[in-house]
């Protein structure tokens, strides 16, 4: 599937903003709209090996089990990678790219990439639900930050 890329501008120092995208636990909050039934794959939820597994809520799909965990986090940069679908054959990999603003704002970019090795999982993707849902999550990401309201649940530990 071709990059999906949505941007915002946030009212927040991107400092504060690193730090509330490296905890995963934080994720669901603003993404729990199409990502549901988190856990967490480990018990700290913060910094680079910090993951989750979640269920992808789109229509027909019948594998829709994914996870991700965070693989590099800078001052300017968080990225994350997983694996999705059935036998979790696909990778994904999705970056949050944060510059400064004028105005005392934050430019954040996330851009998600799936890479799909059968036919019948290409068949499946669409590029347009996830641009959709990933535009929609990075709104509610400004929300949380700038009003903290829309806040959803934070994720625990699977077994919890």
């Amino acid at each position: 599937m071709e990059p999906v890329t949505a941007t915002v501008f946030i009212a927040r120092p991107r400092e504060e903003i690193i730090a509330y995208l490296s905890d995963v636990a934080n994720h669901p909050e603003f993404k729990d709209h199409f990502l549901v039934d988190w856990h967490l794959t480990r018990e700290d939820s913060e910094g680079v090996g910090a993951g989750a597994r979640f269920r992808v809520k789109m229509p027909f799909n019948r594998f829709g089990w994914g996870d991700y965990t965070l693989v590099e986090i800078s001052e300017f940069r968080v990225v994350e990678r997983g694996r999705s679908g059935k036998f979790n054959r696909n990778r994904t990999m999705g970056t949050w790219v944060l510059a400064d603003a004028p105005g005392d704002t934050t430019r954040v970019e996330y851009t998600y990439e799936a890479e799909s090795n059968m036919p019948s999982d290409r068949l499946r993707e669409s590029r347009g639900w996830w641009k959709r849902k990933t535009a929609k999550s990075l709104r509610r990401l400004a929300s949380i930050l700038e009003e903290n309201r829309d806040r959803g649940g934070r994720v625990t530990v699977a077994g919890r």
